[in-house]
């Protein structure tokens, strides 16, 4: 037989196991029946590929697997009781048959998703894992029942009745009914219940803006941080020396800068320190200066000293509070002033500033207390101050011009003449650095610009005050630069808060109809603006609570 020929006729090996060698027959030999002729057998492109004996095994495994499952339960079914069976029945229904139809009911039934909503696969297949909500086993009766306001008995609800038989309603009912009355009420349904209501037009965004406030919560109302003008609200707390009472003049009230403490000095040789509570004020301590009534007394910036002047003397007196010691300063190398008795304190706590005579003054250590260097203006100074930095000193003269000095050079930077000042009396800055307010003897007070003061020759103020018409010998800022205290001691009650940056007077102070204000030589602000102090020549310092502020 050619090769060509065995290799067709060959059987194929891998589509089942080989027969064996004494029932081996070619697979093209078929049997027409017993006694009958041998067919010939088609040719092999024609033969049909036979049915593969791996998946009818796999039915087979399948189907004996299923056999032995339903034995099992069988067996089981026998050994429970009767109403576990019945309770098993009524849950899962009559699944004897068919657990694939129990598991097919439990999964329930798979919706088919027409749209892509553009998950992602992980996401779907967790969707699809998600078990699906079954329905209740059985219902609870009572809770199908509605239950039944009563409207007679609540004055709020009586008012709803329609008529006498509205005496009970459901809660739906009462739902509707008050829904009615808001409606009624609004004209309406308002705006923004309507929660199906879309806006259009994008090119409304104040609309927009407006229901992104409505669709949350928070207080809208709230207490404005500025402080408004117009009235002040404050209340008049009893004396800060009222457990030391004096009659002589009050020449310095100053706060404390980090404690709450309050200290007042007089021409009665004697500097107290108060506690400050707006009630009572008790007195912490009273220090006495022999013979030295006080011009001038002044915290230290970070409020460890107190330094003290007299009229007619030129020691400075420097009382340690840490170490509770008095330490007079009986010369000043290189200081030869007879007497001292207008200073300064820089903010930054370096530098101490003494007012001379002939138009000098003295920059000091506040340290050691050593001279550093002198200046001098044309004419007699009147009063100075420190920027809020330290690094300038602003100096008025008696005859009504404005030095400024650059404090590390000690060379004048500018000089101005204040507007319509004869001669000045008083000058101050504002802690922010913005204001200069220059106080002269007819009675007005002009606000500059801080910048304009440092560039110009002839600065234009942003407001002059003319509420005071005699001479004005105080101006104090508050921290916070919103008030600025003007004062004179020429006159009864001539004391004026003026509010910033508008710069108007506030109506309700002084009580003109009280007078219990006098004169006033001294004013202070408590270092957050809560309390207001001033001292007058009947020995009392006066204090005020500023409502608006609600710390010390």
């Amino acid at each position: 037989m050619p090769p060509e020929r065995r290799n067709r006729t060959r059987p194929d090996r891998r589509a089942g196991a080989r027969p064996d060698r004494k029932t081996r027959m070619r697979p093209d030999d078929r049997a027409a029946g017993p006694g009958g002729p041998l067919q010939k057998a088609a040719p092999s492109f024609q033969r049909k590929s036979p049915a593969r004996p791996r998946a009818a095994a796999a039915v087979v495994a399948a189907e004996e697997e299923r056999r032995l499952r339903q034995r099992n339960r069988q067996t089981l079914e026998e050994d429970k009781p009767a109403v576990e069976r019945c309770l098993e029945e009524l849950v899962f229904g009559d699944v004897e048959d068919d657990e694939d139809a129990l598991l097919r009911r439990l999964r329930g039934p798979r919706v088919q998703v027409q749209e892509d909503s553009g998950d992602s696969e992980v996401e779907n297949e967790a969707k699809d894992n998600f078990p699906p909500q079954k329905k209740p086993v059985w219902l609870d009766e009572e809770d199908e029942d509605e239950e039944m306001v009563d409207m007679m008995n609540n004055r709020f609800r009586k008012d709803m009745m329609k008529n006498a038989s509205e005496n009970k309603l459901s809660k739906d009912e009462l739902q509707k009914r008050l829904k009615e009355e808001f409606q009624h009420a609004m004209g309406g349904v308002p705006a923004w219940a309507e929660t199906n209501k879309r806006k259009t037009s994008s090119d409304d965004e104040s609309e927009e803006d407006e229901d992104d406030l409505l669709q949350r919560t928070g207080n809208f109302i709230s207490t404005s941080t500025s402080l408004p003008k117009g009235i002040l609200k404050m209340k008049h707390c009893k004396h800060a020396n009222a457990e030391r009472p004096t009659t002589a003049r009050i020449s310095s009230v100053q706060f404390h800068p980090r404690a709450q403490v309050v200290m007042v000095a007089g021409l009665d040789n004697a500097v107290s320190l108060f506690q400050v509570d707006g009630k009572t004020n008790p007195k912490i301590q009273s220090i006495y200066l022999e013979k030295f009534p006080i011009f001038k007394a002044c915290f230290s910036a970070n409020g460890e000293e107190v330094l003290a002047t007299s009229t007619h003397s030129k020691v400075l007196y420097v009382y340690d509070m840490l170490a509770g010691k008095l330490i007079p300063v009986h010369q000043v190398r290189g200081l030869k002033e007879k007497i001292v008795r207008s200073f300064e304190v820089s903010p930054d706590g370096s530098f101490l500033l003494i007012n001379g005579v002939a138009g000098y003054f003295h920059l000091l250590s506040m340290k050691t207390k050593e001279l550093l260097g002198s200046m001098k203006i044309n004419g007699r100074i009147a009063a100075s101050t420190f920027s809020s930095d330290s690094k300038k000193v602003y100096a008025s003269s008696g005859d009504g011009d404005v030095y400024v000095w650059d404090v590390n050079s000690r060379k004048c930077l500018n000089r101005f003449v204040d507007e319509g000042s004869l001669y000045g009396l008083s000058i101050a800055t504002s802690r922010n650095g913005q204001y200069v307010a220059c106080g002269s003897n007819c009675g007005v007070v002009n606000i500059y610009n801080q910048d304009s003061c440092l560039q110009e020759a002839n600065p234009k103020p942003i407001k002059a005050i003319m509420n005071l018409v005699t001479g004005v010998t105080s101006l104090t800022f508050n921290p916070t630069t919103e008030i600025l205290a003007i004062a004179s001691e020429k006159m009864k009650e001539a004391v004026r808060l003026v509010h910033l940056p508008s710069c108007t007077v506030f109506s309700n102070f002084p009580v003109v109809k009280k007078k219990n204000i006098s004169l006033v030589y001294t004013m202070d602000f408590s270092p957050r603006s809560g309390y207001f102090a001033l001292g007058n020549e009947k020995g009392k310092a006066l204090m005020y609570r500023l409502h608006h502020y609600s710390d010390f």
